[in-house]
């Protein structure tokens, strides 16, 4: 800030340079939405491997199509995923413990819906800090819980809570412990019953461990539910639950909504409500093929074709056919799973290495863990599907199965559309979701020639730094991009409403789609 001079001497002053740096935001976070084994339901939960996955949902389960497609998109290169899970009337396992004296037992469940609760079991003992005190108040009790495997009588894992008490004002109120510190169980809140004001009895005859056969398991037994339905799916906006779950995540780059079950398909309407979705949160959405499209005559018709599911839009692209991959819950026989884990993951390995200004698709983008596609297609079945919007799966021999077609479901040749390429879709994305949130900044700025010369600044730095990477088309900057924010783009009408106008263009790189080589053969010298 500026110095006031009181007395004869030097004074320094810190002058801001006006640089603020402009950080590309993240591009293949993927969002999958669907059903699990286990975990938090219509929350939004990031991870960053199938191992967490693992841990927080259960893994892998042959209810759960989710739960394949985030196992593929990890195996192909995906290293950020947002889960949402979905339940169809799962419930809880419940646990009645008794008191010690009286009649009001202690209520517990398993800290989420499922039928993964019915392999808890929970001891208590009272060999507490203070023993002898404890025994006089009744209330501090030390509470053990352990999942096991009845049939393989192992331990998975095993949680104890010390010292704890059922006083609701004391420090180490069991629901306040078990809330913040147990993956395994809670105390149900608001308490079903009469809250107890006495610990529960030991059940436990060890005081330091719980095995498979500690008796007590849960009264009552949880489940897993049904199969979701397209309500469960489309919950929600205001609550926040069913795809809109994903309000509570900050970001989001792709969305993925495997099928219901393995033989069916995800409703017309939850499509094109998450489709909605996707455009307001700046995302691509990645569409599965339909279960009756088995061969390219299905795609192509007017009556099951890629046209009746009505989802031409330049935030969606489909991929064709499904895959067949072995299943690790069926010792791994091969099983047919949608595609859009695997390409997911193929999304985010190439914006990794290449950039998300680079296409997923050609040699590179070679599917991890495919032994066969549902269809193999030829040269002119591709040719008929290509110039529909749908992105083939192909097997080539040496280079094996592979994704050939990069097109949004508004690249049909007939739409003639600016953003017929998901490159070309996708860094724009990029671009518009980096400004949003890197130009928070300008908000309530003066709004004059200073203000603009800084955004001019820090904007044309940003897209010079792409430019280098070779994100942009041009062999100079003039070419591959510009920057433009002055008395031009915002007149003194805006500047009186408050408003100041941004016109960034960029010159995108279309993937070479088609590669024409032209043979002629050379006539010889003629002697004349």
């Amino acid at each position: 800030m500026p110095t006031t001079p009181t007395y004869p001497g030097v004074y320094i002053e810190e002058v801001p340079s006006g640089v603020r740096t402009i950080v590309g935001v993240a591009t293949s976070i993927t969002a999958f939405v669907g059903r699990a084994l286990r975990g938090p339901v219509n929350e939004s939960v990031r991870i960053q491997s199938f191992a967490e996955f693992e841990r927080a949902f259960g893994g892998l389960w042959t209810e759960s199509t989710m739960s394949y497609a985030v196992q593929h998109y990890f195996l192909n290169g995906g290293t950020d995923a947002i889960i949402v899970r979905l339940a169809n009337g799962a419930t809880r396992a419940q646990f009645n413990l008794a008191p010690q004296t009286g009649s009001d037992n202690l209520r517990l469940e398993a800290s989420s819906p499922g039928g993964w609760g019915n392999n808890l079991r929970v001891g208590v003992n009272h060999a507490t800090r203070n023993p002898q005190a404890d025994d006089v108040d009744r209330k501090v009790f030390n509470l053990l819980v352990a999942e096991v495997d009845p049939a393989e009588r192992v331990v998975r894992s095993a949680e104890i809570f010390r010292n704890v008490s059922i006083a609701a004002d004391s420090p180490r109120y069991v629901g306040k412990v078990l809330e913040q510190e147990s993956a395994l169980l809670r105390v149900p809140d608001p308490h079903p019953a009469p809250v107890p004001t006495v610990r529960p009895a030991a059940i436990n005859p060890n005081p330091s461990e719980v095995s498979p056969d500690t008796p007590m398991g849960p009264t009552t037994t949880g489940g897993d539910g049904a199969d979701l339905t397209a309500a469960q799916y489309e919950q929600s906006e205001a609550n926040k639950t069913g795809i809109f779950a994903l309000e509570t995540a900050d970001l989001f780059n792709l969305l993925c909504i495997p099928p219901p079950t393995r033989q069916g398909d995800v409703a017309s309407s939850t499509w094109a409500a998450a489709l909605a979705y996707c455009k307001r949160r700046r995302a691509m959405l990645i569409v599965d093929p339909p279960s009756n499209w088995r061969r390219s005559s299905n795609v192509t018709s007017s009556t099951t074709g890629v046209d009746s599911l009505n989802l031409r839009d330049e935030n969606a692209a489909i991929y064709f056919p499904r895959v067949r991959m072995p299943d690790p819950q069926q010792e791994n026989r091969l099983e047919e799973f949608v595609p859009c884990g695997v390409v997911a993951g193929i999304f985010a390995r190439t914006d990794a290495q290449r950039g998300v200004w680079k296409a997923p698709a050609g040699q590179e983008a070679t599917l991890t863990g495919v032994r066969e596609l549902s269809s193999k297609l030829t040269d002119g079945e591709n040719g008929q599907l290509n110039p529909l919007g749908v992105n083939c799966l192909r097997t080539f021999p040496i280079i094996g199965h592979v994704v050939w077609g990069a097109r949004t479901l508004d690249g049909a040749d007939r739409l003639a559309s600016e953003w017929k390429y998901i490159p070309v879709r996708r860094l724009a994305l990029f671009l518009e979701e980096t400004l949003y949130r890197n130009l928070q900044w300008v908000v309530f700025e003066p709004n004059d020639e200073p203000l603009w010369a800084q955004i001019r600044l820090n904007v044309g730095a940003f897209m010079q730094n792409l430019f280098r990477q070779g994100a942009f088309q041009g062999s100079s900057p003039r070419e591959a991009y510009f920057v433009k924010c002055d008395a031009e783009t915002t007149t003194q009408n805006d500047i009186n409403l408050g408003i100041v106008n941004i016109l960034v263009g960029f010159a995108p790189l279309k993937p070479a789609e088609f590669v024409i080589i032209k043979i002629q053969q050379m006539a010889g010298r003629v002697q004349t």
